[in-house]
């Protein structure tokens, strides 16, 4: 199905509504941005560095980090969206730790001061992945344990800091209601990762293997939908409101072989197809033996290898995600289709696309 009209896709009730986005110049921010004036709300945006430019958006920068400079943007804020996080992929723990933990601690005491009653953050699906198979799982799944890197480890610390925080008196103007959104596998039209690394990978001639037998199912999820599952928490998110101090998985709610979306998005790129398989077994052991290497030659030098026993094992088992509970509770159905979603994307990204395919021939009608 193709994306409804904004306006139609969200209840008239939120119009009006004052909202801040902390990381709002970001790929997801700047998204739900964008969505939210769609749908008559008035949005402004935090983040570290200027990244836009629009009349219609106030933009505020600083350090989220520092109360000082938070409490400028929330003023008179309804609603703050706090989407900001170091690169996922990143190995910089101690930055992880310092936005994710401490920073998410400082917001929420700057909306406190400021006022504000109502917070959405963005947190992920991957907190309760523990690096082995995991099937439609739902929201009561604990997080793993041990997490399987510093930024499912901070997500899971900022998702219990916010849904915490969560304190409903039955009055607005003294409650504080929260509310964690889990999305899974975010990809779309400006997106900094998912295709410029496949294409990357793809133009170096490292695309054409398969880890695995190629069978393993995953949840990816359109950007749109993701925007859409923030929006609708914050409209449900009211005193008595059965969302307030949970958390949500938002997922295109099409679980699909990793490999097949993978080769979705290569070959109309124009690049070929996956098709070599190699056993998961040796990649993730080859995977071990080079963490082990890079380990031991950190004091001498900074290795950054390509495969990591995490990006194998996200490569090679299975994780998808039940959203159950956000259809229930927030009324939630994605609003474009998987199919619709990679074609968007696809359409988007002509800088990726294989400068050395051939041309397309025309057709007998183009003669």
């Amino acid at each position: 199905m193709g994306a409804s009209s904004s306006s139609s896709s969200s209840s008239s009730s939120a119009s009006g509504l004052k909202a801040l986005v902390i990381g709002g110049g970001g790929f997801l921010g700047r998204h739900l941005v964008d969505e939210l004036l769609a749908r008559g709300w008035q949005a402004s945006v935090f983040d570290v560095r200027k990244t836009f430019d629009d009349a219609r958006i106030p933009f505020f920068t600083g350090d989220l980090r520092k109360e000082e400079d938070l409490l400028p943007a929330l003023r008179g804020i309804d609603v703050v969206f706090h989407c900001a996080t170091p690169a996922p992929l990143s190995k910089n723990r101690a930055l992880f730790i310092d936005v994710n933990v401490n920073g998410t601690k400082t917001i929420v005491a700057a909306c406190k001061a400021a006022g504000v009653h109502r917070m959405v953050v963005t947190s992920s699906a991957s907190v309760i992945y523990a690096g082995a198979d995991l099937e439609l799982a739902n929201e009561d799944v604990p997080y793993a344990n041990p997490p399987i890197d510093a930024y499912t480890e901070t997500k899971a610390e900022q998702e219990q800091i916010v849904l915490d925080a969560n304190n409903d008196t039955g009055k607005e103007a003294t409650s504080f209601l929260t509310v964690a959104i889990r999305p899974h596998g975010i990809f779309g039209p400006r997106d900094p990762h998912l295709v410029p690394t496949l294409a990357t990978m793809a133009r170096a001639g490292k695309s054409k293997y398969i880890i695995g037998n190629g069978k393993n199912v995953v949840d990816f999820t359109y950007v749109k939908n993701v925007v859409h599952g923030h929006i609708l928490a914050a409209e449900k998110l009211t005193c008595g409101s059965k969302v307030a101090g949970k958390a949500y998985h938002i997922t295109n709610d099409e679980p699909i072989r990793f490999w097949g979306f993978m080769e979705q998005i290569l070959v109309g790129l124009d690049y070929p197809a996956p098709y070599l398989h190699i056993p998961y077994w040796l990649v993730y052991f080859i995977a071990l033996v080079l963490a082990l290497i890079t380990k031991l030659l950190s004091p001498i030098t900074k290795l950054n290898p390509t495969f990591t026993p995490l990006t194998v094992a996200l490569a090679g088992t299975h994780h998808s995600y039940d959203c159950a509970r956000a259809k229930k509770d927030l009324g939630y159905a994605p609003v474009i289709s998987l199919k619709d979603a990679i074609a968007e994307t696809i359409a988007t990204c002509e800088q990726w696309r294989n400068p050395k395919a051939a041309p397309a021939k025309p057709s007998k009608k183009q003669k």
